[in-house]
């Protein structure tokens, strides 16, 4: 299927597994609104035909993609981007690096996790933390649609950071400090709030919260704060 345009949300495709589309859009109506661009990583490009997407850009260095299938791609008309093996970036950084340079301030990841490489799925998550990402709205899906985003403080002007999470009740949230503690950390539509409260990285204090409204919000004044939403729909 063809998706609406519209510039500034951009999807990249890892090699890893993804959610159905029915999955996708049970658990967050929408979540592919607008995408303007679709940039595979390797071999995520087999990842596009189940979720109905069409590729506008691959990259990679052609270690996870049969060289059939990307001669398919290229005659298509899809721009093709080798590069060397022997590199410094994985190859969704590389995608994800496109998707900035494209101008985009939206962007959505499927397949950057689950699969058999666990090093690849927490290198992934890390790669949230990117300087080039911040002020963009980026959000990475698991392969049964959770869906984790970074929230970062303070902001430009000094100010605390704060996202609101729109879902259905009885959602998972759960709350993981990167790189340090998550200092002021204050909740709204959760089971068990928070208010100005310090994370501290290896402890399971944000672990498994519940949405109780359809709209959430996290607030943070220092720090990273990684946001990890298991959906009501698809939750054990």
């Amino acid at each position: 299927m063809m998706l609406a345009a519209r510039p500034g949300h951009a999807l990249v495709l890892a090699d890893g597994a993804v959610p159905s589309r029915a999955q996708l859009d049970a658990a967050w109506p929408g979540w592919d609104a607008g995408v303007a661009l679709v940039i595979a990583a390797d071999g995520g490009a087999r990842n596009a035909p189940a979720l109905g997407l069409e590729l506008d850009r691959w990259i990679g260095d052609g270690d996870s993609i049969d060289p059939a299938d990307l001669a398919a791609l290229a005659a298509a008309g899809v721009p093709i981007e080798r590069v060397d093996p022997e590199k410094d970036a994985s190859d969704t950084e590389l995608a994800l690096a496109a998707a900035v340079e494209s101008g985009a301030d939206e962007i959505t990841i499927l397949g950057g996790l689950g699969g058999i490489r666990t090093d690849h799925g927490l290198v992934n998550v890390l790669l949230l933390q990117q300087s080039a990402l911040e002020g963009l709205a980026v959000r990475l899906y698991d392969e049964r649609a959770a869906r984790l985003s970074l929230l970062t403080a303070p902001l430009g002007d000094g100010g605390p950071a704060q996202a609101e999470l729109a879902g259905h009740l009885d959602d998972l949230v759960t709350l993981v400090p990167l790189g340090g503690p998550a200092v002021g950390v204050a909740t709204r539509g959760l089971r068990y709030p928070l208010d100005g409260e310090s994370l501290a990285p290896g402890t399971s204090r944000g672990l498994s919260n519940v949405r109780t409204a359809p709209i959430a919000s996290v607030s943070l004044s220092a720090g990273r704060l990684l946001v990890i939403e298991t959906p009501a729909t698809v939750r054990p």
